[in-house]
């Protein structure tokens, strides 16, 4: 005899099927329970939280400062803020171009240096620099290039003295030309002009030129040689001389100065070779006038009257 598809064999061999229609179906129950549409949604019987109320102000001032006392919290932010800070001082102390004289405050006198190329020579103790701050590892040269025609250059370069020196005066305003001034040019022209160099500020001048000492590497060791001792070695420039305002650098780069000068003088090398004739050719021969002396005979002559010059002898 056959079972139903939901009964239990019988208990015993009677065939007494009582006890099967009072067990209760726990399956068709349990499969009844459930959903029959997939997308019916289904009920928790969990009880729900409350939600707190809480007013507008103090969900605003409800900071979880925990996350600020971890490390994790502040150490990525903090070296992200000072890695912008410490760039931007670098940038502006170190890699920010001046294009000229008024551009440079007093902060940097005596403290910093300038980077450059020399577009111009002026005469025989100064010139004009292009300031290219970092040189080639901030991109000039091939990244970033210097300007060559005069209008571009117009306004962007730096007017620097050579400290220390005075060198023969070029003829100009209607004054004729010390001996050895076209030397002198010719000379810095060959050796500056067109090279990077670098300049030791000091001072900014009543003609707002920058007074410096200036370096530059000549091959082929590339040492570094000083501009205005190169011009007294070869006696193409006196000792600066003045009243007040004289700069060497300081005393040690003064004495140093004037050393050189002394072999120069004892060598007649340059300007020291040429010696004035007394009195109709005759009478004690006098060494040439310094350039310092020539500005005063000739603005004692300007404020008295006509211009006068005697030519040295040669």
């Amino acid at each position: 005899m056959g079972w139903g598809l939901w009964s239990s064999p019988p208990a015993s061999g009677n065939g007494d099927r009582s006890s099967d229609m009072k067990r209760p179906d726990t399956t068709s129950t349990s499969i009844s329970s459930q959903p029959l549409d997939p997308l019916e949604p289904s009920f928790s019987t969990a009880p729900t939280r409350k939600k707190k109320n809480i007013s507008w102000n103090d969900s605003l001032n409800a900071e979880d400062w925990e996350y600020y006392k971890t490390p994790r919290g502040f150490i990525l932010p903090g070296l992200a803020v000072g890695f912008a800070v410490g760039f931007w001082v670098f940038w502006r102390s170190y890699l920010r171009r001046l294009n000229g004289a008024g551009h440079i405050t007093p902060g940097y006198f005596r403290k910093r240096s300038l980077f450059g190329k020399v577009t111009s020579v002026g005469d025989g103790d100064g010139f004009h620099l292009f300031h290219t701050p970092g040189g080639r590892l901030a991109g000039w040269g091939w990244l970033r290039t210097v300007p060559k025609e005069r209008k571009e250059l117009k306004g962007r370069t730096i007017s620097i003295r050579l400290a220390g020196v005075d060198a023969p005066e070029a003829a100009h305003f209607g004054r004729p030309a010390q001996p050895y001034s076209a030397e002198a040019m010719d000379f810095l022209q060959d050796y500056i002009l067109g090279r990077r160099v670098r300049a030791y500020i000091y001072k900014r001048d009543q003609y707002e030129r920058i007074v410096a000492t200036v370096f530059v590497r000549k091959p082929p060791f590339f040492l570094r040689k000083d501009v205005g001792k190169e011009l007294l070695k070869r006696g193409l420039a006196t000792i600066y001389e003045s009243k007040t305002g004289a700069e060497f650098g300081g005393p040690a780069m003064e004495k140093s100065y004037r050393t050189v000068e002394a072999v120069a003088k004892r060598k007649k090398k340059g300007i020291w070779s040429v010696e004035r004739a007394g009195f109709l050719g005759f009478g004690k021969k006098e060494a040439l006038e310094t350039p310092r002396e020539y500005k005063e005979r000739i603005r004692k002559m300007e404020n008295g009257g006509a211009v006068k010059v005697v030519s040295p002898k040669k």
